[in-house]
Formats: C-alpha cells, sequence, structure tokens
C-alpha cells in the first residue's frame, strides 16, 4: 500500500468511526436526505452517494475519491439542531475560515471555469445542464447563470460573463450564507473545486 492510500484509508476510517456516534438517520431527515436500509442517501452534484457507518459508495457500490468521503462525512457530522434562515448569496471569501484557500480559488475553480468555457457559452449551458444546473430566479446581469443544487441545503450560483471587445471572461460562484453553518471553509472549497472539475470534464 501506498503512503497516500494509507492516508486515504486512516482519514476515511477516522470519519466513519465518527459516523457511527451520531444518529444518521436523524442527521439526514434535518438535512433533507433520506434512508435506505440504515444509510443515509445524499444527491451530491447530480450523483447519488450512500454513507453510513459501514462505508460511503456511489452508485455503482464502489467508494469514491477522498474528496467526496470528506464531503459527505462532514456534511452529515456538522447538521445544526436548528435550520439557517439566512439565504442571501455570498462569495466564498465571504466565509470566515476561507482565507488559507482565497487564492486557490481565484485560479482553480472560477479561473478554471473561464479557461474553460471562455467563448464557450452553448458549452457551458450543456455542462451545467448535465450537472443538474438550471436558472436561479433571481435575475442577474450575467451572460450566464446557473444554480446547482449541490447538497441539498446547499445550493451554489455561477454566474459567468462571456469575454468581448473590452473585458475578459469572468466567473463567480456564490454560495448561500448558511452554508458555512452546513461546511466548514475547507470544504466549501472542496466543494467549488468538484463543481468546476466536473463542469470541464464536460468540455
Amino acid at each position: 500500500m501506498t503512503q497516500e492510500a494509507a492516508v486515504f484509508d486512516e482519514t476515511y476510517n477516522d470519519y466513519l468511526s465518527r459516523l457511527s456516534a451520531i444518529d444518521l438517520a436523524d442527521a439526514a431527515a434535518c438535512l433533507g436526505a433520506t434512508m435506505d436500509e440504515g444509510r443515509a442517501v445524499i444527491p451530491f452534484l447530480n450523483r447519488i452517494y450512500r454513507v453510513s457507518k459501514e462505508g460511503i459508495t456511489r452508485e455503482d457500490g464502489q467508494r469514491p475519491k477522498l474528496g467526496t468521503c470528506v464531503i459527505l462525512s462532514r456534511y452529515l457530522l456538522m447538521c445544526p439542531l436548528n435550520e439557517p434562515t439566512n439565504t442571501a448569496w455570498a462569495s466564498y471569501r465571504d466565509f470566515k475560515d476561507s482565507g488559507p484557500l482565497a487564492t486557490y480559488w481565484a485560479n482553480d475553480v472560477e479561473g478554471a471555469i473561464v479557461d474553460a468555457f471562455a467563448g464557450r457559452l452553448d458549452e457551458l449551458a450543456k455542462a451545467a445542464e448535465f450537472l443538474g444546473g438550471y436558472p436561479p430566479e433571481e435575475e442577474f446581469p450575467y451572460d450566464a447563470c446557473y444554480r446547482f443544487d449541490a447538497l441539498p441545503k446547499i445550493p451554489m450560483l455561477l454566474l459567468f460573463n462571456d469575454v468581448d471587445d473590452e473585458f475578459p471572461a469572468k466567473c463567480t460562484i456564490l454560495f448561500q450564507a448558511s452554508a458555512e453553518v452546513y461546511l466548514d471553509g475547507e470544504c466549501l472549497g472542496m466543494l467549488g473545486a468538484q463543481l468546476a472539475g466536473r463542469l470541464v470534464l464536460l468540455t
């Protein structure tokens, strides 16, 4: 076993141990997820995952990548007692512990989407739709706007202005301000990276 695989297994097993200490059904109900044979069934960027103290699996029964396991585990472990009410949109840098990842967010999340889709709004539309993106109810002064229900209670908003004669393309990804109640800044950064990575893979 490689050192990387050993770290993966250690981290994974630690999260399973922590999940065994909570009432999974209660957490799933509070988050808007469902239960199936003792496992929380969680839609995550238009894919279904199952989580229990025995393991975390994709729809094909295989274990997902470590980042996905961490996000899903933290999501259940951080389940709040009371549902937050602040639904205003906020940028990633607005969250209290986002500072260490602010540059990464600008370059490898929003920047990666700009690099992949500048001058390709039609391709962005197809990729967004494939991941479950849809037009938000609000109107925004951007060339393209998509809302993603990344996880139950954690919507994301992608705003994109295409390149023109005066300005370069620009992408902004927002969360509802309540997102930091459900996931910490590191996991929200990982969530943004997963959205960007999956959109780019669809080009």
